[in-house]
């Protein structure tokens, strides 16, 4: 639906019914799939014909809601993955195995952090870190021969660091790797980090896509623009014959949809990390919706910045949305209006102890493990999503002990400033 804008995109892409069928999306609910023949259930197993056998692989409502999420970021082609983990961990082992090495940028979500400095170091590939800020010249210095992927988050969490996408791509291309980008926070809304160089983006879509805290699930969208043929020494899985397919070769007969052709055949066959079709018909309810939320996300939280800027217990406010913030040029550059998401990060003049008492007074506002839902919810990064990290891995992800993560719903903005205003005189 190249022709539509956005807001028409996330009500119709991915579904398209004919005459009498249903206008809402179904919801397939089973494992396996009938045919007449054994040759077309053997040209399925051998990647010549289009088509479903067992739902681990594909599934008609996931593989709907995977080409919606495709054509809101511009992509040629998507997969649905169990959780925003599932997501960030495919899309860098697609391209990855033991000896290899990754440079990603600090500021990102703990969890991902972790994934990368702990569990891939398992499987044999190391990352380096670098600071988000850092330029051309600092990033590339981090990069080896065995390098084969440049990762980094287009607003990182809990930081809102807001990412330099033209410098991390320039960097990536001048290395001969792909640049991968999480835009969850920003959502293809606010943000399209294909248009400005970025390779593969991935998504939590838990988040902001799914809006209501009801499903867990992740998603990896490919560009189609990086050339893996070019560096066919370094990426062979694409680029070679894979002998677990019968030798399909993923570039050749695949073309731009080779990578996610291969995290298909290859990584949901053996791992399975797949959402079920129920969790995908409640995250396409979520994306029918999703300009209407992310634009009162950001109004809201524009003003809650504000009213926390001003305020007297606050020592400092992150966010991107405010003149004043280090990050707000590039907002206004790679956002949409300068709009970044509903999160807000701030400190309070008293440090960790006011940030408790404070997120303890709390009467609207939710205590918990999640962001961009439609109610607004708090949370104490170091002692929370970030407690795996020591003090100095805190430092460099860009979250000190008194932080506090806000996320701001969509309720009327008066009554969460009124919960927030009572909460700090307790602070």
């Amino acid at each position: 639906m190249s022709d539509y804008n956005l807001e028409t995109k996330c009500i119709h892409s991915g579904y398209t019914p004919s005459k009498g069928e249903p206008c809402a999306l179904p919801v397939y609910q089973s494992t396996t799939y009938k045919y007449d023949t054994t040759d077309e259930m053997g040209q399925l197993f051998d990647l010549k014909a289009d088509g479903y056998f067992y739902t681990r692989l594909q599934n008609p409502t996931n593989d709907a809601v995977a080409a919606k999420i495709a054509d809101l970021e511009g992509g040629v082609a998507a997969i649905l993955t169990s959780s925003g983990q599932a997501a960030n961990f495919y899309a860098v082992f697609n391209i990855c195995e033991a000896g290899d090495h990754v440079v990603a940028a600090s500021t990102i979500y703990g969890g991902t952090f972790n994934l990368l400095a702990v569990t891939f170091k398992k499987l044999g590939i190391d990352c380096t870190f670098v600071d988000t800020d850092a330029t051309e010249e600092e990033i590339a210095a981090a990069f080896k021969p065995n390098t084969k992927v440049l990762f980094a988050e287009t607003i990182a969490n809990p930081a809102l660091v807001v990412l330099d996408i033209e410098k991390f791509a320039h960097v990536a291309h001048q290395n001969g790797v792909p640049l991968i980008v999480d835009n969850t926070f920003a959502t293809p809304v606010n943000c399209r980090p294909f248009e400005w160089g970025a390779d593969i983006v991935t998504h939590s879509t838990t988040k902001y896509m799914d809006g209501h805290a009801v499903q867990v699930g992740g998603a990896i969208v490919d560009s189609g623009n990086f050339d893996w043929d070019a560096y066919g020494h370094k990426y062979h899985g694409l680029t070679e014959p894979d002998e677990s397919y019968h030798g399909v070769i993923y570039t050749k007969q695949f073309g731009k949809k080779a990578y996610i052709t291969k995290a298909t055949s290859q990584l949901m066959r053996d791992l399975g990390s797949i959402p079920s079709p129920m969790n995908c018909f409640l995250l396409n309810l979520g994306l029918e919706t999703l300009p209407l939320r992310v634009e009162r996300h950001c109004s809201n939280a524009q003003k809650i910045a504000e009213y926390l800027n001003a305020h007297e217990k606050v020592s400092h406010v992150n966010y991107a949305g405010l003149p004043e913030d280090k990050y707000h040029a590039l907002a206004q550059k790679y956002m949409k209006d300068g709009h970044t998401c509903g999160v807000i990060s701030f400190e309070l003049t008293g440090g960790r102890d006011a940030a408790v008492r404070f997120m303890d007074s709390l009467k609207l506002a939710t205590i918990a493990t999640h962001v961009a839902a439609s109610i607004t919810m708090v949370l104490h990064p170091a002692s929370h999503t970030h407690r795996q990290m020591n003090d100095e891995q805190l430092v460099e992800a860009g979250v000190s002990p008194g932080m506090i993560r806000l996320s701001i719903g969509i309720e009327n903005v008066d009554d969460i400033i009124k919960d927030l205003e009572q909460a700090l005189k307790n602070a």
